[in-house]
């Protein structure tokens, strides 16, 4: 038991720069508080006295703002900063060194009986007021982001954003060099192109870049092919894109909502 608590000590240090020692954990996290309880309900649970582990459930739920189920499984090293409004649900499974933020919900989508809850493997860490609905596993090392609503299976080292939730596919740092490249190019100041953000505007924007680039490519060996024929074709310089041409559009876009 002593093994666990130090162990559990331990991870918090690792995964909050804040906590500055043993005895502070030990009395002011309340997420490591819900995760003893739970320990405890659990036990009780498995030994069929489950009004009795309701109860202890009940009053971790009360004591700490965390409600989760005695039937769900827990890892090791789990860990919930601040905690407030989290729900864990009874079929629920938790791998080992899982991070959960305030107001996350690992909950169903049916009242059938049997597996309802998501399996979190390994290292999976979920952001605040994330949801992660329905009996579907994300995969080790993978993370949810803040508000983010899941209804699917997430691969391994994923990462899952909006609502509903969609996996953010990163472009390899060749690529993201030549979209940068392509941009400066026609004087486009590629603000809203991150590879970090998920929007569908900027992705289609990085797709548009994408194919301006393989354009490019073609028409400058057409040029070559052409100045090899003696053509004087390709000699003239393409018009110039002007940087006050995007002022509306910038200012559109960078204009406060009211």
């Amino acid at each position: 038991m002593f093994e666990r608590l130090r162990e559990d000590i331990q991870g918090v240090f690792h995964r909050d720069p804040a906590a500055r020692n043993a005895f502070e954990v030990l009395t002011c996290y309340p997420g490591m508080h819900a995760i003893w309880i739970h320990r405890l309900s659990s036990a009780l649970w498995g030994m069929g006295w489950k009004w009795l582990a309701r109860l202890v459930s009940n009053f971790g739920r009360w004591l700490t703002g965390i409600e989760i189920h005695p039937g769900a499984k827990v890892g090791r090293r789990f860990f919930i900063d601040h905690g407030m409004g989290i729900v864990i649900g009874e079929t629920a499974e938790i791998g080992n060194d899982v991070t959960l933020y305030q107001g996350v919900t690992l909950g169903g989508t049916s009242w059938n009986k049997g597996k309802r809850h998501p399996t979190l493997e390994d290292g999976v860490v979920v952001g605040a007021g994330a949801k992660v609905l329905g009996p579907f596993t994300v995969g080790a090392g993978a993370k949810v982001g803040s508000n983010a609503v899941v209804t699917k299976a997430v691969p391994a080292g994923a990462t899952v954003v909006g609502i509903p939730g969609r996996i953010i596919v990163k472009s390899d740092d060749e690529q993201e060099a030549k979209r940068k490249a392509m941009a400066e190019k026609l004087g486009f100041d590629a603000y809203g192109v991150s590879e970090d953000m998920p929007d569908p505007v900027a992705r289609a924007i990085g797709q548009l870049l994408d194919h301006l680039q393989a354009v490019d490519g073609r028409l400058e060996g057409m040029c070559g092919a052409l100045k090899d024929l003696g053509s004087p074709y390709c000699a003239k310089d393409l018009p110039e894109l002007r940087e006050e041409d995007f002022a509306c559009v910038k200012g559109k876009d960078e204009t406060p909502a009211n």
